[in-house]
């Protein structure tokens, strides 16, 4: 019995005796199948290989990037972020190694794991039990769940409390239950966004999408009310899944790229 482990997305999936017929996360227009075919392997593949190693770098104080190189699946990067003496991993990798539980324990643990989207669940059931964590997930993407464990935790509504100043806020769009963190800190608050919020090449800039590799928009709608829910929120940087950053002023960023996204699909924004 092993637990496979698409290759093109890094979700793992309960063990069993072969590889499923299919990656059902990639199988649905927001992903993609390899256009080569569907391939699979295993976490002891991956570290037998010796070709995986995982980076972890201080952005700046209370938060810390885990990055695997070479690239593996979509190549997301995960977050430690410590506030109110509580260690939380946004969003999660594939890859886990002892070298990395070592340097994560060095720095304090993981009290919680909290994921944006399914995308991101990679081999998350490990991840919580190797640091006894549990996983907070919202409700309305329980359907993407491919392995269960007893450390998910499913939560619903709007916005849960981790702690003091740490909040998941579900925005929708890109999946149902999509979810960003948001760390408060005055006006030096963070938005911890996977791609819900995406940053995009010109760092003054975010945009939103149903489907990043497929091109597939939001509606005008949607986005204005992603823009709307965290116009209350405090933050003035944000730190997106493949290490963009809006170093500043950002909550006036999504502002103002709503309103440029909007007059897009609208087809108020050029000239004819």
């Amino acid at each position: 019995m092993e637990k496979y482990i698409c290759k093109t997305c890094g979700v793992q999936y309960s063990e069993r005796n072969e590889g499923p017929n299919g990656c059902e996360i990639c199988s649905e227009e927001r992903q993609y199948v390899n256009p080569e075919g569907q391939t699979w392997t295993t976490h002891k593949e991956l570290v037998q290989t010796e070709r995986y190693k995982n980076i972890i770098r201080e952005e700046e104080k209370g938060l810390y990037s885990i990055t695997t190189t070479p690239k593996f699946g979509i190549g997301q990067t995960a977050y430690l972020v410590q506030k109110d003496d509580m260690n939380v991993l946004w969003d999660c990798i594939t890859y886990l190694d002892q070298e990395t539980v070592d340097v994560i324990c060095a720095l304090g643990g993981i009290d919680a794991i909290a994921i944006s989207h399914p995308h991101y669940y990679s081999r998350m059931t490990d991840w919580a039990e190797a640091f006894d964590a549990l996983v907070y997930l919202h409700q309305d993407d329980r359907e993407w769940v491919m392995e269960e464990s007893a450390y998910l935790h499913f939560w619903e509504g709007e916005s849960m409390k981790l702690s003091e100043n740490l909040s998941l806020q579900r925005l929708g769009g890109h999946f149902k239950g999509g979810a960003v963190l948001h760390m408060e800190n005055g006006a030096e608050g963070l938005l911890m966004t996977g791609d819900i919020i995406q940053v995009v090449a010109d760092h003054r800039w975010v945009s939103f999408m149903y489907s990043y590799p497929n091109l597939i928009p939001l509606p005008a709608a949607k986005v204005a009310e992603i823009a709307e829910k965290v116009e209350g929120l405090a933050f003035d940087r944000i730190y997106n899944a493949f290490h963009n950053v809006v170093n500043t002023k950002a909550d006036d960023v999504v502002q103002k790229s709503a309103e440029r996204y909007i007059r897009a699909i609208n087809g108020t924004l050029f000239a004819t």
